[in-house]
């Protein structure tokens, strides 16, 4: 268990580099707040003592109570800009850990993006990260002042009077054992409460994404069903967990406040016996007052901990995942040719692909043809390096493209795939897509190549027409003919064409 700590605060701080200054100012200040609040309780205690003492000067009172106030301001001061650090430092791990999760997913094989549904990357991407941006802004600083203070408090009241520290403590091991009852089997159940609820986040992106063929083939019942068992399931683990979780909780916070209960008897025994002077009481009793509290707070960010370390976790659990192993500097290939030697490829257990081997032909068209299934797509996105072959060679100028940067592959393979998907972007920075520095009049160039110049033009806006989400604007072969004229502008000197009606409309753009 402490191992897996330490993992989950080196997972923290590595992508904390650039706020660690930050965040230890943040705790500094936090710290600093805390002491702050601690004033008031003094001052108080002493304007008390001075009164009970019949010392009703106003000038001594009026400097405690100032104190009070300066105490107040300070530990406002001080938490805020805490605080807004905090955030600062929140927000830029979010964006490392956002952008590391990214850059991964373009290097890791396209088929461990499509065996995975959609809604579970969305949801880790958004949700789970974003579940981090509250325990790491409040959590760290937080945490730390409120174990800090209280242990400041405690050595000075042993100072005061050694009998009042220890039975002040009386209250907090009592309170312990209840949060230990809270405790039991808490990691598995909290789990399974944010297993459920990414499930059923996954459910509604699914859902929502496939409406229109759930409304065509009148599924509604079954897929809402689907969503439905997620969301019950939700509901179940939720309240489960609650009830596990909170008489032990509540117990816990009622108990360890009442240290009142121990003081006072002890502390008015003492007096009566003339072994307790009335400062000492006073201060002791005040202090005690303030004693539990941050120590209670701290103790609410038990579901904290254990949320941050279920999410770092997952979000370690796909930057581990293994990648395609390529070479980082750029080689220099003699031309573009594609040659398969004697390539295997399979999904799982099931080879699709059996010893293939062939070579395109150079500087022309090459046409993999049969039934569905056989493996076109398959040879196809090998080609484009999605996947890598189980045995044998996938060449690209008679080198194997494992021996090929990936970036390199890229800019030589331009790849149109069955299901075209647009970005909702203007029609023309769809296009530019293909080469981010294109001028118009070569976006132009490429629509009329891919024979799309002329539904784009008659578009409202021509070329600065939305496409909607996904393309959604469009028709099929509308989105198809965009994606060519994307792989057109690109320029690449081997383009890729996953589907026979991309092939029909490139026998075009040759003809």
């Amino acid at each position: 268990m402490e191992q897996e700590k330490n993992n989950t605060f080196s997972w923290v701080l590595r992508f904390a580099t650039q706020c660690k200054g930050k965040m230890a100012a943040s705790v500094l200040l936090a710290v600093l707040g805390s002491v702050c609040g601690i004033v008031p309780y003094f001052a108080v205690s002493q304007i008390v003592i001075q009164i009970c003492g019949q010392n009703y000067d106003l000038i001594p009172i009026g400097f405690w109570a100032l104190a009070a106030l300066l105490g107040y301001l300070g530990s406002t001061w001080f938490g805020t800009v805490s605080t807004i650090l905090s955030h600062r430092s929140a927000f830029t791990i979010l964006k490392n850990i956002r952008t590391e999760l990214t850059a991964k997913l373009s290097r890791v094989p396209m088929g461990y993006i499509l065996d995975t549904p959609s809604g579970k990357f969305k949801t880790l991407l958004v949700d789970t990260v974003e579940k981090l941006e509250l325990p790491l802004a409040h959590m760290i600083p937080e945490l730390t002042a409120n174990i800090l203070v209280p242990l400041l408090m405690m050595v000075y009241l042993f100072i005061l009077d050694w009998r009042i520290a220890l039975i002040s403590l009386i209250t907090i091991p009592i309170g312990l054992v209840c949060y230990m009852g809270m405790m039991k089997d808490y990691a598995k159940r909290y789990d399974r409460v944010l297993t459920a609820g990414k499930n059923m986040d996954a459910a509604i992106v699914e859902y929502i994404g496939g409406i229109e063929v759930i409304k065509a083939f009148n599924q509604s019942t079954a897929s809402y069903g689907r969503y439905m068992d997620a969301v019950t399931e939700n509901e179940a683990a939720k309240t489960t967990w609650f009830k596990q979780t909170n008489s032990f909780y509540v117990a816990g916070i009622s108990i360890m406040p009442s240290c009142l209960l121990g003081v006072l008897p002890l502390g008015a025994y003492l007096y009566i016996q003339g072994s307790l002077e009335t400062p000492v009481l006073i201060t002791c009793v005040i202090l005690a007052l303030g004693l539990v509290k941050p120590l209670i707070q701290a103790l609410q960010y038990t579901d904290s901990l254990a949320m941050v370390d279920s999410t770092v976790k997952e979000i370690a659990g796909l930057l581990e995942t293994e990648e395609m192993q390529r070479p980082e500097e750029r080689v220099t290939l003699p031309n573009s040719h594609i040659s398969f030697r004697n390539v295997c490829f399979g999904y799982g257990n099931t080879e699709v692909l059996h010893q293939i081997s062939f070579d395109a032909v150079p500087g022309g068209m090459t046409a993999i043809v049969g039934p569905s299934g056989s493996g076109k797509s398959t040879a196809a996105r090998l080609i484009a390096s999605f996947w890598e072959a189980d045995s044998g060679e996938v060449q690209i100028g008679g080198m194997d493209v494992r021996n090929i940067p990936l970036s390199q592959v890229m800019d030589t393979v331009a790849y149109v795939s069955q299901d075209n998907f647009l970005f909702h972007l203007s029609v023309k920075e769809n296009i530019r897509m293909g080469k981010p520095g294109a001028t118009d009049e070569e976006i132009v160039s490429a629509a009329k190549q891919a024979s799309c110049h002329e539904f784009i033009s008659a578009l409202p806006k021509g070329y600065d027409t939305l496409v909607g989400d996904g393309g959604g604007s469009l028709s099929g072969g509308e989105r198809q003919r965009i994606a060519i004229a994307r792989a057109i502008l690109k320029n690449s000197p081997v383009v890729v064409l996953d589907e026979a009606t991309a092939s029909f409309f490139y026998t075009q753009l040759c003809a």
